[in-house]
């Protein structure tokens, strides 16, 4: 399969690394004394080009799509719960969709796929306020049970690319928040994880929405089955392709856009990052723009973090997805940005720098 993917840029300069450097040195503190919040405002502050960076019109996009191999038991809940929550999202009741709210981000959802028909009844073109319709051909059903063929067709997997790619260009704003639903999609993620870091399914398979002990095993042993079912699946796109799911491939598509635009991304938990593992495969420089947010209580995200070389900003033991960990990330970035903006330096504040020690005659 072959797909154009955006250009991507070097951010890294060493002259503006050194000068937002010497500016967050230079405020009124102890040297280093903020921590990991100093890295952040650093890595903020190169995305956006800025030594005074301003993050503009957050977005919160949600990409929803369905998962054929539901069908083996691989979920604790049903697929009619993935459209049942997207009603939940639009109708704002979602944790998503409060987190979102406090915090001022804009919140879409996108059909990437979806078993349902959201705009039934409806006048032709018309279209719901917080909805954006952005199905793959044949994907009204979800993708295909993976177990059994490819998941999606390679045509399918390009078209989702592209619809994340468009989607991303319509969007106001320099950050882009990354969420997910799709009742199974635990599943694509520990496949993904499985073949690209070379790990075994059983070290990438977790509870997801809340398996026992026992169905966690039967999970894994279907896993296993699938990966054996498609040996050749080894390059990012073929993987894709092969294990699902829509929601994730739009995901991939719309992290590559926001990366060439040099929007901030933060990257919620295991299946967000899922996406980000498969953009970083195809172009290495995405981790440039990216902000994990937390480390989520799913088994195989800490692998997959430690195969990405990163670091996530929270642990509190999350297992939603939704997006839900990257608002609630969210005010830790506004507050870097302030303390580059804002915090006076010692000499702007007259405060006297740290002196350098002097030996002590007895």
């Amino acid at each position: 399969m072959t797909f154009a993917l955006p250009a991507l840029d070097d951010i890294r300069l060493i002259a503006f690394n050194q000068v937002l450097q010497h500016k967050i040195d230079n405020k009124t503190k102890p040297l280093g004394s903020l921590g990991r919040l100093e890295a952040l405002a650093l890595q903020i502050g190169e995305i956006l080009g800025s030594d005074s960076p301003d993050l503009k019109d957050p977005q919160m996009v949600v990409f929803a799509g369905d998962h054929g191999l539901v069908r083996r038991g691989v979920s604790a809940f049903p697929q009619d719960v993935s459209w049942q929550m997207v009603e939940n999202f639009l109708a704002g009741g979602a944790a998503v969709s409060v987190f979102s709210r406090a915090n001022q981000i804009a919140l879409t959802v996108v059909d990437c796929g979806v078993k349902h028909d959201f705009l039934a009844g409806l006048p032709a073109g018309a279209q719901r306020p917080g909805l954006k319709v952005c199905k793959v051909a044949g994907s009204e059903h979800g993708t295909a049970d993976s177990s059994k063929q490819a998941a999606m067709t390679a045509l399918q997997c390009q078209q989702a690319l592209q619809n994340g790619i468009d989607l991303v260009k319509t969007l106001p704003g320099n950050a882009l928040l990354l969420g997910e639903m799709g009742i199974g999609n635990t599943s694509a993620a520990s496949l993904l994880l499985s073949r690209l870091a070379g790990l075994d399914i059983e070290v990438c398979t977790g509870a997801g929405t809340g398996l026992d002990a026992a169905a966690v095993q039967r999970k894994t042993a279907i896993l296993r089955e699938v990966l054996a079912r498609h040996p050749q699946a080894k390059t990012p796109l073929d993987a894709l392709a092969a294990f699902g799911g829509f929601e994730i491939a739009t995901m991939v598509g719309a992290v590559l856009q926001a990366a060439q635009e040099r929007r901030v991304i933060v990257v919620d938990g295991f299946i967000a990052s899922s996406a980000v593992l498969v953009a970083h495969a195809l172009q290495p420089l995405v981790l440039q723009r990216c902000v994990f947010a937390h480390r989520s209580g799913e088994r195989g995200h800490e692998f997959m973090l430690q195969h990405l070389g990163v670091q996530a900003l929270l642990d509190l033991g999350l297992r939603l997805g939704e997006g839900s960990g990257a608002a609630l990330a969210w005010p830790l970035l506004q507050a870097a940005c302030a303390m580059l903006r804002e915090m006076a330096s010692f000499e702007s504040a007259g405060v006297s720098e740290k002196t350098a020690e002097r030996a002590v005659q007895v």
